[in-house]
């Protein structure tokens, strides 16, 4: 069955290397390898994923063998909406919503609904910061959703994650 409103892959596993990155200490640098281990995503995309973050400036890598990569600037001051435009670009619900619109505008009676659903969703992500999202470390000082399934959490099932991609 087809998702109307479902968010992609790549938003997803942007927002999850995010708040990977948020959940270790500020000083701390991790290979893009250990992100896409710890948050269960399919390094190849996960690869072009931070590289897109990079660009847009949410993150920061270091080159070298103790090189990899962390938040570019504090957690709280990185919401949820930042890195989803970042990966993604502008939030649109409907055609009549974005830049360019439909034309119709004018005359259509749903303009006001879309607009209204779609103020209210970019006030949530807007407001959702990730030093909110991210994860504490358990007794062993691990994070991320591998560690959760481990401890009979409700991550992700990596074999529907990496099929599904």
């Amino acid at each position: 069955m087809q998702h109307v409103l479902r968010i992609s892959r790549k938003i997803d596993y942007g927002l999850r290397a995010m708040i990977y990155l948020a959940s270790i200490l500020p000083d701390d640098v991790v290979p893009f390898r250990e992100i896409a281990r710890q948050m269960l995503v399919p390094e190849d995309f996960l690869a072009k994923i931070l590289k897109t973050l990079v660009d847009q400036g949410l993150v920061r890598s270091t080159r070298g063998p103790h090189g990899g990569y962390a938040l570019a600037r504090p957690s709280a001051e990185i919401s949820f909406l930042q890195v989803i435009e970042a990966v993604e670009g502008p939030i649109a619900l409907n055609v009549c919503l974005d830049d360019e619109g439909c034309g119709k505008s004018a005359a259509c009676t749903m303009v006001s609904i879309w607009k209204q659903g779609q103020d209210k969703m970019l006030e949530v992500y807007r407001a959702a910061k990730l030093s909110d999202l991210a994860m504490k470390p358990n007794e062993r000082g691990e994070i991320g959703l591998v560690r959760l399934r481990a401890e009979g959490g409700d991550a992700p099932d990596p074999e529907r994650e990496v099929s599904g991609a």
